[in-house]
């Protein structure tokens, strides 16, 4: 007690000076409970503050550790189209939070706090590679709202449930910049019977890009001419790209590379065009672009790349049975040489043909006399195939010392002339076969005086094996 508080009550009786003194100790113990009172209430909010920063902590030594979204790395590489995202909700607290304006690198953990419940949101990050549908076609990994706002179909998922599998349709006269796409003819699948022009405009999707494939899932046109196998009324044409051989008839299972060019966006034109009604026309074709670094490219100058120790190359508008040959065709195949191969060798196809010239004689009701296997270039100077340096068991001097053929044609198929085709070996590398068919092949002769090498011509289809290295 305080000297003012004794010479207060030395002035009272004793009595009223314990009443004073009770009052005056019971005033003193409110204080002290009261401020008592504040300094637990302000150490209860400090450990409140303080646990909350160490959870942050925790979680945000968790991110540091732990692989970026839910697959790891794996996910992550770029490719044409970018990376899609997925948010996950990762804790039982449930939050509306707006990924909205993202960019990928600060989108991956989206942290909300309120109070001491925090709401934790992992985006999954997955490279938009290609998948396959429910259709059994190919298409785009994305996540489906992106699917849904690019203007794709979703069919299947993709990326372990997280994505769907996308594909995109164009038809006449549509502009795509989307990567693994389809042009088709309208109302696909079903047929397409009236004359006109269908163009479709590719654009390229990135500055990386240097080549357009098409692959020919579905390719039925109107035959070409009886009278010179000019595809007159029907044709598929490519403009805008590297040169390409005009085709029509039926080339299901077929494909073409296209050179786009190296510099800024050279859009590619496919058009379609129709003459007449009465044939059942279909098309749909994937257009893949290809990075120039790509290992799928194919070398410059070849219209078809195959890859693989074995396999078939068909020359357009073959099948065997109805499909002519058609004019004015001069491309390049290729074919990648595999690891520890040194040599191809080719023959006909089982139950295939191989009649690129031929027969002569004949007359204009009736098939002349077939003329086997030619050679050289003084034989085979309207159709022919250029294989370097062809012979009949893989050396420069073959049977009955003759040397290597590059060019080959008649209706047998055979690097000596002979009736008969046999198989075809060369060793220079890169592999290539090169096409040439002149502007005239004609399914019947035109009068009884025409009756050169130039009329029922089939095509061919080869079959290859790459022979391995012996030294």
């Amino acid at each position: 007690m305080s000297i003012f508080s004794s010479l207060f009550l030395s002035q009272h009786t004793p009595l009223h000076r314990a009443c004073l003194q009770a009052r005056l100790l019971t005033e003193m113990l409110k204080s002290q409970l009261i401020l008592l009172f504040f300094v637990l209430i302000n150490s209860c909010v400090y450990c409140q503050l303080y646990q909350g920063h160490a959870e942050e902590e925790s979680i945000h030594a968790n991110q540091r550790l732990s692989p970026k979204g839910y697959f790891g790395n794996k996910w992550r590489r770029q490719v044409l189209g970018g990376d899609s995202e997925v948010p996950i909700i990762t804790n039982n607290t449930v939050a509306s939070t707006s990924l909205a304006g993202k960019s990928s690198a600060d989108s991956e953990h989206v942290v909300t706090r309120d109070g001491k419940f925090f709401s934790l949101f992992t985006v999954v990050k997955f490279a938009n590679d290609d998948c396959t549908t429910a259709a059994n076609e190919n298409g785009t990994c994305y996540s489906a709202s992106e699917c849904s706002s690019r203007g794709g179909v979703s069919s299947g998922s993709c990326a372990g449930g997280f994505g769907v599998c996308c594909t995109f349709s164009y038809t006449c006269g549509q502009t795509t910049y989307q990567n693994s796409s389809y042009f088709s003819n309208l109302n696909y699948p079903s047929s397409y019977d009236s004359t006109g022009s269908c163009q479709l405009t590719v654009n390229k999707v990135s500055s990386n890009v240097c080549q357009l494939r098409l692959d020919f899932f579905v390719m039925v046109l109107i035959q070409p001419e009886t009278n010179d196998s000019n595809c007159n009324r029907d044709q598929f044409i490519v403009t805008g790209g590297s040169r390409v051989p005009a085709i029509c008839g039926t080339n299901n299972g077929q494909h073409m590379y296209i050179e786009t060019g190296l510099l800024g966006n050279s859009p590619i034109t496919l058009t379609v065009v129709t003459s007449g009604t009465g044939f059942a026309r279909q098309w749909r074709i994937k257009m893949t672009q290809m990075n120039c670094d790509s290992i799928g490219r194919a070398p410059n100058g070849c219209l078809q790349y195959y890859t693989g120790v074995s396999g078939t190359i068909r020359s357009f508008n073959y099948d065997g049975t109805s499909g002519r040959q058609l004019s004015n065709q001069d491309y390049s195949i290729c074919i990648r040489t595999e690891s520890n191969f040194c040599s191809i060798a080719y023959s006909v196809c089982s139950g295939g043909v191989y009649s690129i010239t031929g027969p002569t004689g004949g007359s204009a009701t009736a098939q002349g006399t077939p003329i086997g296997a030619l050679v050289g270039a003084t034989t085979c100077n309207t159709d022919w195939l250029t294989i370097p340096c062809a012979s009949d068991n893989g050396r420069a001097i073959q049977r009955g010392n003759t040397v290597c053929q590059d060019r080959l044609c008649g209706d047998a198929f055979a690097s000596v002339v002979q009736a008969t085709s046999g198989t075809v070996i060369t060793s220079v590398r890169p592999f290539q076969v090169t096409v040439h068919f002149d502007a005239f092949e004609a399914i019947v002769p035109t009068s009884l005086t025409n009756v050169q090498g130039q009329f029922n011509n089939r095509g061919f289809c080869l079959s290859y094996i790459q022979q391995p290295c012996t030294s």
